[in-house]
Parts: C-alpha cells; structure tokens; sequence
C-alpha cells in the first residue's frame, strides 16, 4: 500500500525552479537575492536540485550563490516557478519512492501551463531522476492542496480540490477516492475555506494549516476583527477543533499571526503568510517579510520543531507573485529510488 511521507521524515534533496529574467517576476534581482539565500540555507543541511534554462543560465545562478556544494542543476524550461505545484508527489511503497505525476493545468486554466506540465517527464531524463520509478496519473492535482500527516490523514479545501476548473464531472466522493488511493491515506479532512486576498491557487492548505506532527497543526489566524480574514479564519478555527487525531484527541493547535498586509503596485493585497514554511532535515525555513509578526511567527514554529533549527528566509519579493517558501519549492523523501539516493 501507498504512504504519502510528512514533510518532517527524512528527506534526500529539495528541488527549486530558479526564476528567469523571461518570466512574471518585475523585481527579478530582489527575488533572485531570496533565492540565494534559499539555495545557500538549504544545500548547508542536504542535497539541492535547481532547475534552470541552460548553461548561461546555470552560470549566472553560480554566481549568485555562495555555495555550489551539494548542488545538482538541470536544465529544463517552466512557465512558473511554483514547483510545489508542478513536479511530482513522492509516495512511499515497499521502502522505495514512487513519483507520483498529475496533471497540472495552470491552476484551473488561469495560467500558460504547458512547459510546467511536461517539466516532470523531463525531471526523469535528468541525472538525478533518471531510472526512478513513477506513475503518471489522469487526475488534476497540486502539491500545495494537500497536506499529509505521513500515517492516516490527508488535509485539503473544499474551494480547491472541488473546483469544477480541476476536475470537473467528479464528485467529492470521486475526488476523495482518487486521493485515498493514490496516497495511501485513510481519511480526508476536508476544510471549507476560501483564499486569503491575493491567493490565486482557490485556497491551497499550504497557505492555511499545515502538519507539524502526528497531533499538531499550525494555521493561519487573525484576532484584529477589523482585518477582512477574521471571520473566515475564525471559522477554519472552528473547523480544525472538531478535527480528532487517529488516537481520537483533539490536535494541538498553533496560530500562526498574519503580518500586516502588503499591497502591489496596483493596490491589490498579496496573500503573505507564515503557514508556507519549508520543512528540511535540520531546519525550518520560515518565511518573513520585515514585519513585528515574524519573530512571533518563528517563535511558535520553534515549539512545534524543537529538534530544529528555526531560520527566517526574507520572502517579500516572492509573495509579489503571489506565492512564497513553501510554494516555490520541492522535498522528496529518502528511500531506495535512485532519483533520491
């Protein structure tokens, strides 16, 4: 049977897209200053895949970071960056990885997609991949609205995974079913939760409540009653109360604080959050945005992560397009399949 790894459990490499000054990102040299930071943070602790264009383009990345250790590239093009939504989900069978390959259609159709949806067949002809099994799969899904808790419990929205721009003429039933059998979980939590302002992905989980263990979720939270989210978080509060753990006890729940909104240049608010952290092997990378909130964000991280390192990564550039640590990046969990040895 399929087990669909936490985030938390061992990992091989992380993969990230490296932006290119062809793609959406108008403030490319900020961004790719975070990127540095990532790619140098994550490749101290464990291996780093970094997809780039080509040579020229893998040449300027080199440039830019302090450390090409523990670093593999690949060349291959993508539309976007949002990696956690384009390339595989590693499940584990038999002590070995399997990658999972669904579709992925620009976010219900919002986006030109089709280099992102073709990126994991060419993720397999690369030296890193090449040789590892995989599936690829009729089914419309993105890595960012699922969470799992590695045993039992798959987490996800409603305004998601049933949107009729997904999968459309599948029903809940149809959809759970699919998820189930394909990531080895044994039941759905299914939140009814609509996007922060901003969020163009029908409000992935990623930006919302995430696994830290077994028995603990963290989730995005307001107490001003004055912000336009109090309401519908205080309702995914209440939610994740009733929730109960395999055991049958309630979660222990960890508000995450919103910071103060951040608006583009057209007076549209993005949808930054702390929710989007990344999980690696020695530490948690924490998204931060110059805000009083971060130090508070970072320190309740600290007590659901106490085995790690707690690092805030400045990720304000990135949330100009719209996404953040966690979206633009990848873990793939150690096991015997050659693309993650």
């Amino acid at each position: 049977m399929n087990r669909f790894p936490a985030e938390w459990e061992k990992q091989a490499a992380i993969l990230i897209a490296w932006p290119h000054k062809t793609g959406d990102f108008i403030n490319l040299d900020d961004v790719e200053q975070t990127y540095s930071v990532i790619s140098d943070t994550i490749s101290q602790f464990q291996k780093l895949h970094i997809v780039c264009r080509d040579d020229s383009h893998q040449q300027h990345i080199q440039s830019l970071i302090s450390n090409n250790d523990n670093i593999d590239f690949i060349h291959a093009a993508v539309n976007d960056i949002w990696v956690r939504d384009t390339v595989f989900l590693s499940v584990e069978k038999d002590n070995a990885i399997i990658h999972m390959n669904f579709l992925f259609n620009g976010w219900g159709d919002k986006y030109t997609h089709q280099h992102d949806n073709d990126l994991n067949h060419k993720l397999l002809n690369s030296k890193p991949f090449k040789g590892s099994s995989y599936t690829d799969i009729d089914f419309i899904l993105e890595g960012g609205s699922v969470e799992t808790d590695g045993i039992s419990t798959i987490l996800t929205t409603k305004q998601c995974l049933l949107n009729p721009n997904r999968n459309n003429g599948l029903s809940q039933q149809d959809i759970e079913q699919e998820l189930l059998q394909r990531l080895g979980a044994k039941r759905v939590f299914w939140l009814d939760q609509e996007n922060l302002t901003g969020d163009d992905t029908d409000a992935h989980i990623d930006s919302l409540a995430r696994f830290c263990s077994a028995n603990t979720i963290a989730y995005t939270s307001s107490d001003d009653p004055e912000d336009a989210h109090y309401n519908s978080l205080k309702f995914m509060e209440t939610q994740l109360q009733d929730f109960r753990t395999d055991d049958g006890e309630v979660y222990h729940l960890v508000p995450l604080p919103l910071p103060q909104a951040i608006y583009d240049e057209d007076g549209q608010q993005l949808p930054a959050n702390y929710a989007n952290f990344l999980i690696t092997n020695h530490a948690i990378l924490v998204p931060t945005y110059g805000d009083p909130m971060d130090a508070i964000a970072m320190e309740r991280l600290a007590g659901c992560f106490p085995d790690r390192k707690i690092l805030g990564i400045p990720c304000r550039p990135l949330v100009y397009q719209y996404g953040s640590l966690h979206c633009m990046s990848m873990q793939f969990p150690e096991g015997k399949s050659k693309a993650v040895a």
